[in-house]
């Protein structure tokens, strides 16, 4: 097997996510890889409980992630902070889809996370995600609302499809090949797998 690109799924409400994204980075370039993100939206609930009937195990789960996940963000020099509530990703991760179309996910995917953690951008909120469309050089923002309930809407929910069939429940997900790596600290299994696969 030989490969070309890394493939790597993220949401932007996952501190994890945002702490492997230079580590995806750096795997990429280190190797001469076309890097692939795909968003794929985490329903917390469904693992984490609702935040209204969550159990005390629960809890100490999630009070647990967010301290590791600033502990990781401080020896990094970023910030993360927990969110004041769940959010639901799905029109930020439209808006990747649609950043890609447009050249300019770097400068999207960057700010989208590093606001995202810092408490200054609502993920969910239309004008607020066109705005950091525009902020990363987008030609054509003004057409993200259309392409949010249309096409983008379409193309999301096969890009989950595709990755539940794959088996990706969480993220990261690092994949190469059909190798699937789940979690920040996977990534230097995952730069074995890729040394494995161009030595092949």
């Amino acid at each position: 097997m030989t490969i070309d690109h890394l493939t790597v799924y993220f949401d932007y409400k996952s501190p994890y996510a945002y702490l492997a994204k230079d580590d995806a980075r750096a795997l990429a370039s280190e190797f001469g890889l076309r890097l692939d993100w795909l968003p794929y939206t985490l329903v917390i609930p469904d693992y984490l409980g609702a935040v209204e009937t969550r159990n005390a195990h629960q809890w100490r789960r999630v009070k647990y992630s967010y301290m590791d996940a600033r502990r990781i963000a401080n020896e990094r020099g970023l910030i993360v902070y927990g969110p004041q509530k769940i959010f639901n990703s799905q029109t930020s991760h439209i808006g990747a889809l649609f950043a890609q179309d447009q050249g300019v996910f770097d400068a999207y995917h960057d700010e989208v996370f590093e606001r995202f953690f810092k408490r200054d951008l609502d993920i969910e909120d239309i004008a607020a995600i066109t705005t950091v469309l525009r902020n990363a050089g987008a030609p054509k923002a003004a057409d993200f609302g259309a392409f949010l309930t249309g096409e983008g809407a379409q193309r999301y929910t096969q890009t989950l499809r595709d990755a539940e069939a794959m088996g990706v429940f969480g993220v990261p997900t690092f994949v190469v090949g059909e190798e699937l790596f789940w979690g920040g600290d996977r990534v230097e299994m995952t730069r074995k797998a890729i040394a494995r696969a161009l030595a092949a």
